[in-house]
Formats: structure tokens, C-alpha cells, sequence
């Protein structure tokens, strides 16, 4: 993927939570005796648990020490156990893990490879089957639907931390039509997970919603009714699949073993569950477009914020134009 070619051409470019206070102590990485795998909540844990345990199983026979997994009911709560060293080595998204970079010393090493071989998947705006409005909304296109539509609908993001279930709908359904979804919509709610926003439309409580391809697919095994409920109404370009990443303090042996383990790890059996063929080596700059759209969305944001004053936008925005010239 050519640099920048994850956001459309624009004239932007131009001109702790509550979870933290869990974990106050840092791991001692080179003395391991456990090591904890940090989980993104795209779904229940009642669903996760059950397709993620023997992978975990797998790699804590492979590489020798307990590898215990670590299902937080927020993205942010992975990130911040990871900052704390109370997690070394997690499944992350896109945008959770530039995140985590920033803040909690993570390292790639390996993104996911689908089960079709490809290493990306997509972002969705999501309407029942049944709704009213959703021969409009095809009609239309899903995102010009819901932006001149917005205020006669509800709303479902993922989180915020979400790269597909926020970041992408963010930027490229809101930020670039000059639209504050918070401001926008009849009832904007934030649901917390991917199977929580389908779940939600597949049940009428909300109009729209964001989800992707990956855990459409998940829906269908999971709950089919439910899918058979949703109609997709937009699609995003391809977003990177997700990287698997450790904190950078781990041993060298360690690393080197988790390399191993991951880079050759093939079974259909325990991978097929999670829609996987297998693992890829990974270096951070894979990522580089979700930064520059994280820093898109933000420009945008702040062009639109009347709030300012333009000596103040001008400075943020220029800010942040230095970190978009950083990235290589």
C-alpha cells in the first residue's frame, strides 16, 4: 500500500481511564513466569473464550511458560494492562494498536492472515433488512444517506479506540462531509463492540451502524438470525488486518519464541474459528496509514470547530501536520 493511499486526496493535509488504575506496577519482562495475552473485545467474552483458548493453549505449550488470556470489555483496557505490563503481548486493531505504540511500549511483530489468504478486511455502515429507509439509503449510498439523513436516525459507533467501528466511518463518512456525528444524529450511542453494534440493528434499536467484514462473517456462525438481519449500505477502502503485538521490554528469547511460534503456526482446526489461515511477519510502518487517518480525522475536526479561533486551529493544525511529515 502506497504511503497515504488509505486517505482520499483532501486539502487538510496541506494547510487514562478508569481501567489504569488496576495495574500501578510493571511487569518484571525478563523474569517471566506467565505471560498474559491481551483480547480486544469485538465481542462477548461468552463468544471469545471459546475460540481463542486453544490458541492460547497451542502457544503456551510452544513456547514453554503459562500464557494465561486477557479479555477486557474495552479496547482501552487492553492498552492500558499492556502499559502497565500487566499484559505483554496482545491482538490488537489498527488504530488500539498505533495507540498502544504511543503509550504502552507495543511492537509489532505479525498481523493476521484471513482465511482466503488476504491481509485486510473492511469497514461497514450497517441497516436492518427490514427498515423503511434502506431502499433510500442503497439507493443513495449508505454514507450520503446517513449524513443528509442524520437528523432523523440513530446511530451506533463501536469505540472510539475501534478502527473500523469508528476511525474509518469517522473520517471518511463524517470528517470529510464536514459533519459532527455527536451533533448530528437523533440518538448517537457508542456500544461497545462489533457484535454488540450488529446485534443492535439486527434488533431495530438503532438505525445504522458501524461493523466490518470480519465479524459479519463472525455474526453468521455466531448468531445467523441476527445476520440475516443486516443489510450492508457502505463499505470502506481495505483496512491492514490486525497486528499481533509485545511489549517491546520482552527478552530477546522470548521474542524470538513467540516469532517461532506464530510465523508457523498452521492449524486449520483452532484457526478456522477465528476466520485465520495463519500469521505474517509485520513491521510497524503497515500501520502508518491508519496514523495518517487517525491525524486526518483530527485536522478535520478541528476545521470544523467553531469553537476556535483561526490563530488556534492554524497552530493545531499545524501541530499536526508535523506529526503527518514525520511518518515514513
Amino acid at each position: 500500500m502506497k504511503r497515504r493511499s488509505f486517505i482520499r486526496n483532501t486539502s487538510v493535509f496541506a494547510g487514562s481511564l478508569a481501567a489504569a488504575k488496576l495495574f500501578s506496577k510493571s511487569a518484571q519482562a525478563q523474569d517471566l513466569k506467565e505471560l498474559n495475552f491481551g483480547i480486544i473485545s469485538t465481542e462477548s467474552q461468552a463468544n471469545q473464550k471459546p475460540i481463542w483458548e486453544p490458541f492460547i493453549a497451542a502457544m503456551s505449550e510452544e513456547i514453554g511458560i503459562p500464557v494465561k488470556a486477557f479479555y477486557a470489555t474495552q479496547y482501552a483496557g487492553v492498552i492500558e494492562a499492556m502499559r502497565f505490563g500487566q499484559v505483554q503481548l496482545a491482538w490488537l486493531g489498527g488504530k488500539s494498536y498505533i495507540e498502544a505504540n504511543k503509550i504502552a511500549d507495543a511492537e509489532v511483530f505479525a498481523q493476521t492472515v484471513n482465511s482466503d489468504g488476504t491481509k485486510g478486511y473492511v469497514s461497514h455502515l450497517i441497516m436492518n433488512k427490514n427498515n423503511p429507509k434502506l431502499a433510500q439509503a442503497k439507493e443513495m449510498g449508505g454514507d450520503k444517506f446517513v449524513v443528509q439523513n442524520a437528523p432523523e436516525l440513530t446511530f451506533a459507533f463501536n469505540e472510539t479506540n475501534s478502527t473500523s467501528g469508528y476511525l474509518v466511518p469517522s473520517y471518511y463518512v463524517f470528517a470529510q462531509n464536514g459533519v459532527n456525528p455527536k451533533d448530528a444524529f437523533k440518538r448517537l450511542i457508542f456500544s461497545g463492540n462489533h457484535e454488540a453494534t450488529a446485534l443492535a440493528v439486527a434488533n431495530n434499536q438503532v438505525d445504522v451502524a458501524t461493523n466490518n467484514s470480519e465479524s459479519l462473517s463472525r455474526l453468521g456462525t455466531t448468531n445467523p438470525q441476527a445476520r440475516e438481519n443486516i443489510e450492508v449500505i457502505w463499505t470502506s477502502v481495505l483496512i491492514p488486518s490486525d497486528p499481533i503485538a509485545w511489549r517491546a521490554d520482552l527478552s530477546e528469547d522470548l521474542k524470538t519464541k513467540l516469532k517461532d511460534f506464530f510465523y508457523n503456526y498452521k492449524d486449520s482446526a483452532v484457526l478456522e474459528p477465528l476466520e485465520w489461515q495463519g500469521f505474517a511477519p509485520a513491521a510497524d510502518n503497515v500501520w502508518n496509514p491508519i496514523r495518517e487517518l487517525d491525524i486526518g480525522e483530527k485536522i478535520l475536526a478541528i476545521q470544523a470547530n467553531d469553537n476556535l479561533s483561526q490563530t488556534d486551529k492554524d497552530k493545531q493544525i499545524a501541530e499536526l501536520n508535523e506529526q503527518l511529515a514525520t511518518i515514513k
